[in-house]
């Protein structure tokens, strides 16, 4: 796995798929379609990350998406609905990123 891959595939299984995993039993309506909302854009986030060219254009765009304000709607969402965000794993990624010589 190159670095791009395992960066990505980080991704996915901190903070992505626990979220495409989250279940329905039990939420409002209300948050029924917020969760459906959450996990349509966490599949176009995937797709995304998995097109981009290399490591560091994965680390450069996770670190924009920390804070662009389209991001910050998506993550308030996911925090009421208890999910976890690209924020909660912000510190450990940077550590993998380190480790593979992406980030400085």
């Amino acid at each position: 796995m190159d670095a791009k891959e395992h960066l990505v595939s980080y991704l996915k299984s901190r903070a992505f798929e626990p979220v495409l995993r989250a279940r329905d039993d039990g939420r409002s309506e209300t948050e029924k379609r917020k969760l459906s909302d959450v996990k349509k854009r966490t599949r176009e986030e995937i797709d995304r990350f998995e097109h981009y060219g290399s490591a560091q254009e994965v680390y450069v765009n996770f670190k924009r998406d920390l804070d662009s304000e389209p991001a910050k709607k998506v993550h308030a969402e996911l925090r009421s609905l208890g999910l976890p965000t690209i924020n909660d794993i912000a510190g450990d990624f940077e550590n993998e990123a380190r480790k593979l010589g992406v980030a400085h």
